[in-house]
């Protein structure tokens, strides 16, 4: 590849090197000298004649060397300079467009939890225009989003899973993209790449799709390993790193992604690593019978998701996320959390129970619960109804488990029977 570049370099001799070569080309005894300009260390009248033949020897050095050396000193420094509260976003032109995130102003959209629950129930209901019928399965998905949270989608084909994501985006008023995952998928075409741009003579990143707030992962388990393994850094830590530079996502920043339970063939098992990556795990499921004649009655509709516009912002949701936070939680309320996370290590049907990530993840989004539904304080109900969703994908069961036929949910159901339920008294 280096034969590469000097070829190209050496044949097209016009055109202008970068700030890097021209610099090496003209320095002459230590000194900057510009074309044409006398070196102030020589004889003014050997001046223009000695600068002459430097110059077309450097010039012939940087024509064999150039193309290295640009490359080595493209390639040192990244090309989007790391800026604080900066976040890249892609643009139709492939290139990086920094601005600032975007956040709750001083005083702030939400004041109260009414204005959270009203905010809530906006964006429920304006997805639920595309996703007919499945207003828990779509509060599940607010709920992942103002928590800062992924989700993991298991449902059979034709369910609506990227109506649901896409209706989701809409509705926030932020881009959106879809991956298809397979066998061939590379990370570079999920998290972009680094390439050399003959036009500019010098390296260049191109962005993935990664880089858009709202990310249909669809098929997850189809990739390999190594391609799964690419979103992990970006699901955790909401940034990319490439070639040694790392670059912000922007806010807010969610991965949806979704996989078929029932066919296995050609697929590769999510490691529990990942899996723990995801705060929530849910599906959407066959629509009821009413919903069922109301999305036939509506055959000609064929984009449901298309129809929705948005009623939120990005900023919203982060003064959603920032208010939430202050929700009261009662110390017993987060025993209770903890004693079901020590259930899950201790039931006899279960290899390998929650983490303390789990234990995080069901106070977060036990008090965007209570939000939603007008309250500034936790209840033992909001940590109960959450326990299936947010901590069944993180248990490993033993090999006696699965061949009696139980799976996750029942275990899980076994283990919280032994938990006490926080009462008025405590």
């Amino acid at each position: 590849m280096n034969d590469r570049f000097q070829d190209d370099h050496t044949q097209n001799a016009h055109t202008p090197m970068d700030d890097a070569t021209r610099v090496g080309s003209h320095h002459v005894g230590g000194s900057l000298a510009h074309p044409g300009q006398a070196n102030p260390r020589q004889p003014a009248g050997r001046a223009g004649t000695s600068s002459r033949k430097e110059m077309r020897t450097d010039l012939e050095d940087s024509t064999r060397l150039g193309a290295y050396q640009s490359r080595s000193l493209a390639a040192s420094k990244p090309l989007i300079q790391d800026k604080t509260n900066l976040s890249p976003l892609v643009t139709g032109s492939n290139e990086i467009r920094h601005s600032a995130p975007q956040g709750p102003t001083e005083a702030g959209p939400v004041r109260t939890c009414s204005d959270f629950a009203r905010l809530f129930r906006s964006i429920s209901e304006n997805v639920s225009k595309a996703v007919v019928g499945k207003e828990a399965t779509v509060e599940l998905c607010i709920t992942a989003l103002v928590a800062g949270g992924h989700v993991l989608l298991e449902d059979n084909p034709g369910t609506g899973k990227t109506q649901l994501a896409r209706a989701l985006a809409r509705s926030i008023d932020v881009e959106f993209k879809r991956i298809q995952f397979t066998p061939d998928l590379l990370p570079s075409d999920v998290v972009g790449v680094t390439f050399y741009d003959q036009t500019e003579s010098r390296f260049s990143f191109r962005p993935g799709p990664v880089f858009a707030s709202m990310i249909l992962a669809d098929e997850i388990n189809r990739a390999s390993p190594k391609t799964q393994s690419a979103l992990l850094e970006v699901m955790e830590e909401e940034k990319v790193t490439v070639d040694g530079s790392t670059y912000q996502v922007p806010h807010p920043f969610m991965v949806l992604a979704t996989q078929n339970p029932i066919e296995q063939l050609g697929t590769y098992s999510l490691p529990e690593a990942q899996m723990d990556r995801f705060l929530i795990r849910t599906s959407v499921g066959a629509p009821g019978h009413d919903a069922s004649i109301r999305i036939l009655q509506e055959a000609d509709i064929k984009d449901r998701a298309g129809m929705i516009t948005a009623v939120v912002g990005a900023d919203d949701i982060a003064a959603m996320t920032q208010y939430a936070s202050k929700v009261y939680c009662h110390p017993s309320i987060v025993e209770y959390a903890v004693r079901i996370i020590e259930a899950t290590r201790h039931s006899r049907a279960i290899k390998v129970g929650s983490s303390i990530r789990g234990g995080l993840a069901l106070i977060r989004c036990a008090r965007i619960k209570a939000c939603s539904q007008e309250r500034d304080y936790v209840i033992p109900d909001d940590v109960k109804e959450l326990v299936d969703p947010v901590l069944a994908h993180r248990l490993v069961l033993e090999t006696e488990t699965r061949l009696s036929g139980v799976d996750e949910h029942q275990a899980l159901a076994e283990a919280l029977e032994g938990v006490p339920v926080p009462t008025t008294e405590h």
